[in-house]
């Protein structure tokens, strides 16, 4: 680990770690886990916040929230197919 975590609060190891240990578990290294750990907290809280003037800003979680989903359609096509036919259905039975 490069530099002094002195400067960071419990919080923001104790969330570089969790990170890091998500990082591990997909494979990761230990050292490129531990640097993308800290990379992320700095991202979301813009560095250390343990004490000083001007360091107790609000963090900003646009990192956290890249994580799950990734964008597009979660139904196969079959799936989307097969309910649009079903609306369709439904809709024509109703009409009548």
């Amino acid at each position: 680990m490069r530099g002094s975590k002195e400067a960071y609060t419990d919080k923001q190891k104790r969330k570089a770690e969790h990170i890091e240990e998500g990082y591990e578990s997909r494979g990761l290294s230990k050292h490129e886990a531990e640097r993308r750990a800290w990379a992320t907290v700095n991202k979301e809280s813009g560095g250390g916040n343990k004490s000083g003037s001007g360091r107790g800003k609000p963090d900003n979680h646009s990192a956290a929230k890249r994580g799950g989903h990734i964008g597009g359609a979660h139904q196969s096509a079959a799936k989307r197919s097969a309910a649009a036919k079903k609306g369709w259905e439904t809709r024509r039975a109703r009409a009548h």
